[in-house]
């Protein structure tokens, strides 16, 4: 312990320069960004109590709804850690994590509930390196030191484990950043590699397969990514994970984007796993696991995206589709389709071409299954799913993504708009209604 401490200290005594904070600033969408020339914003949809001729109306029951359950499931892990009541928190991740609970938007509960035991740590730690002034002599280790202690009092507790490795690799991406390895300064990947290898050695002992542990699983690929692993490594990490919980669509859509070449993979591997994916859980998801391994995969590389079997991943969306009756599903499709990649064209010819093609796939997506909006969602595919995006404000953010959305609905039914009907979005489906 007071190696790992000693080790962690010298890169912090090494911080006494500032580094300069961005100065950031609130856009209309509610995302906190850096500032640059003015745009005119987009004006949230004024929602009409009887749809009008040439309208669109689409039922938006709760826009924030999932953000507030991952919010409560957060704040009740972070009230217990507070409260010290380690043994409770267990027990309630125990019971979570065997009935595989997830929020409506597919979210593990056990997962939010582990992120908020954490989070005081976690943000204490982000807030001193992202501040400028991380003091010499801040108490940085304080937190990770208390979540320690934690870990020795309940030492064999699979759940404590997770959380405290979890923490580790939190922090220790905190001190590294998402910059190129080049670009980060030694002290800070060597914090990170030490905060790693004390994951590592927490971890060492807990088989997420024994413990039949999602959670675990999960850190499991966590500690992989962020130390690095051959590409068969990162596989039977995430195949686990998969094994343990396979209707987690976020297992696959992680594995396809660890196993691109600026991760730990190739692209032919990437496809390999995705149609191997496929075939081992055709009972659950038909084709749809080669999707949702190229889901974010191809949203970020174009290369991947160009050498994409178009037909096969078009196949999968139809059958996650058939297998899915929320329309969550619905709206992350639908809009990954029209707003990720139906994006500013990227200049290549073979991506844009596929581009094209998936974005065109919305079309169907929302004649055939869209009952209601998901306005989140369409904000977050306009972004990419940026998993790092700071939301300040999930109305304006929410709002964004609603005007977004209708836009789009307003184009894709423009002609028959154009006769003077109203499109009304029923349990049905969309139907042509004459005011």
């Amino acid at each position: 312990m007071m190696a790992f401490a000693e080790r962690l200290m010298a890169p912090l005594v090494q911080l006494r320069e500032r580094i300069a904070r961005p100065q950031l600033m609130m856009a209309q969408d509610g995302v906190l960004q850096m500032p640059h020339a003015a745009r005119q914003p987009a004006e949230a949809p004024k929602p009409a109590a009887l749809p009008h001729p040439g309208d669109v109306s689409i039922p938006c029951p709760d826009p924030t709804a999932e953000e507030r359950a991952c919010d409560m499931h957060q704040a009740r892990g972070l009230k217990l850690a507070r409260l010290d009541d380690w043994a409770r928190l267990s027990a309630e991740i125990t019971r979570t994590s065997k009935a595989r609970q997830k929020t409506l938007g597919g979210t593990p509960v056990a997962e939010l509930l582990a992120y908020g035991a954490r989070s005081d740590v976690v943000g204490a730690a982000e807030h001193a390196l992202l501040s400028g002034r991380p003091d010499p002599n801040a108490p940085l280790l304080d937190g990770i030191e208390a979540l320690e202690q934690v870990l020795a009092e309940h030492s064999g507790d699979p759940v404590i484990a997770t959380i405290v490795a979890h923490a580790h690799m939190d922090v220790g991406w905190a001190w590294r950043g998402t910059g190129w390895d080049v670009e980060v300064p030694t002290r800070n990947r060597e914090a990170f590699a030490a905060h790693f290898d004390r994951a590592g050695d927490i971890l060492m002992d807990f088989d997420p397969k024994a413990e039949d542990c999602p959670l675990l699983a999960a850190a499991h690929c966590a500690l992989i990514t962020g130390r690095g692993g051959s590409p068969r490594e990162v596989v039977s990490r995430y195949e686990t994970w998969i094994e343990l919980d396979p209707q987690n669509a976020r297992a696959f859509r992680a594995m396809g984007t660890h196993l691109l070449p600026r991760w730990h993979g190739s692209y032919d591997r990437l496809e390999l796993e995705a149609r191997r994916a496929a075939g081992r859980t055709y009972d659950l998801w038909g084709t749809g696991a080669y999707a949702w391994v190229m889901f974010d995969a191809i949203a970020q590389d174009s290369t991947a995206c160009a050498r994409l079997d178009l037909d096969f991943f078009l196949d999968g969306l139809t059958d996650i589709l058939k297998r899915t009756n929320d329309q969550h599903t619905v709206n992350l499709l639908a809009a990954y389709c029209a707003n990720t990649m139906g994006a500013t064209p990227t200049g290549d010819d073979e991506t844009d071409y596929i581009r094209i093609q998936i974005a065109a796939a919305a079309d169907e997506i929302v004649r055939e299954y869209l009952t209601e909006l998901h306005p989140m969602l369409w904000a977050h595919a306009a972004r990419g799913f940026d998993n790092g995006l700071r939301v300040r404000c999930v109305e304006k953010f929410a709002a964004s993504g609603q005007a977004d959305a209708l836009r789009y609905l307003s184009q894709l039914f423009r002609r028959e708009l154009a006769t003077g009907k109203s499109v009304v979005f029923t349990e049905e489906g969309p139907e042509l209604q004459s005011i």
